[in-house]
């Protein structure tokens, strides 16, 4: 069984400066982590793989130091790591940026399971893993909160739904995205990390991929642009109320009644 693990390497601040002229996050010289929705997809493919011996590959897109995850992911115990980075990638959409995973998924594949974290803390859009699905034309399921049975050609799983859970049985090769509470996320080994210090990794271009059309790709293919982002602004304001008890209830209900909290 062969397993592919979609992961991340995201801002590991909130304090992140916009390029005015695409729209999309300045990610040089910002402090990085894994995603950590992705910790928990990671946790899945491995407690599969410690039940039926499959082969685990994490396969990320960014620039050149998105190769920390990789490494990150080798020291949970991940066997395999690819990583798609090259200029003509950058500023993609949430489709490009699909088709741009799915494409590497062809070119190092076939794998039987797809696992995705539910959503990214950057674009928190959750449609990468469905869309990766369609466009590699296989079956999908997402919102993953238990592993219930594995089988030799299909998994049994539970569903989180806004009102209800569903159970599912979804043959291979198919993908699924999966809750935060699915597992509990291992930590990095140390022996691990000595162990696979020199493991390689595979590097992909453009070039490298079977659909070579750089229209096809990043800031160039996105049939959709941001129009503005920014961060939150932020209304901090510290109110000390003075007096007994009784006085500064009385203080503190008059404040939200002409905040409109109460009415």
């Amino acid at each position: 069984m062969k397993i592919l693990v979609c992961i991340k390497q995201v801002p590991g601040t909130t304090q992140v400066e916009i390029d005015e002229t695409t729209g999309t996050l300045k990610r040089d010289g910002v402090p990085a982590k894994m995603n950590p929705f992705d910790l928990y997809a990671l946790e899945t493919a491995l407690r599969i793989k410690k039940e039926t011996g499959a082969e685990v590959t994490a396969l990320t897109m960014g620039p050149p130091q998105c190769e920390k995850v990789v490494r990150e992911a080798f020291m949970m115990g991940v066997d395999r790591g690819v990583i798609l980075s090259d200029r003509a990638f950058g500023g993609a959409d949430v489709l490009m940026t699909s088709f741009t995973l799915a494409e590497g998924v062809r070119k190092t594949g076939p794998y039987d399971l797809i696992i995705c974290g539910k959503q990214t803390t950057d674009g928190d859009t959750a449609q990468v893993g469905a869309e990766m699905a369609e466009w590699l034309g296989i079956p999908h399921v997402v919102n993953v909160k238990s592993i219930d049975r594995l089988e030799a050609d299909a998994i049994s799983l539970t569903v989180d739904l806004p009102d209800y859970e569903m159970a599912e049985r979804i043959p291979y090769p198919c993908l699924m995205t999966v809750e935060k509470g699915i597992f509990e996320p291992r930590l990095p080994s140390y022996r691990l990390k000595c162990a696979t210090a020199d493991r390689e990794i595979t590097w992909l271009a453009l070039g490298d991929l079977g659909d070579k059309d750089p229209k096809h790709y990043g800031l160039n293919g996105s049939p959709t642009q941001v129009k503005r982002i920014f961060p939150p602004e932020s209304h901090v304001e510290h109110v000390m109320l003075e007096g007994d008890d009784r006085e500064k209830a009385a203080k503190l209900a008059d404040l939200l009644e002409e905040r409109k909290f109460l009415q």
